[in-house]
């Protein structure tokens, strides 16, 4: 291989394993506010199974109303 192409092999490699590191990064980021979601959802749901009076009830409890 000639010494131009190497170089640009050498880049091209550099450019993706930044470019892969920000994609990891994104997803740490994307996990930890699914986690944050998926919790808010589980509250909704036995808000709805319940009902909204004890829900409510739940929330006074919990803030101490």
């Amino acid at each position: 291989m000639s010494e131009d192409a190497t170089t640009k092999i050498a880049v091209h490699e550099a450019v993706c394993s930044e470019r892969y590191a920000a994609i990891e990064k994104s997803f740490v980021d994307g996990d930890k506010r699914m986690t944050r979601i998926e919790y808010l959802l589980y509250a909704v749901i036995v808000c709805v199974l319940f009902g909204p009076g004890v829900a409510a009830e739940l929330v006074k409890t919990i803030l101490g109303l």
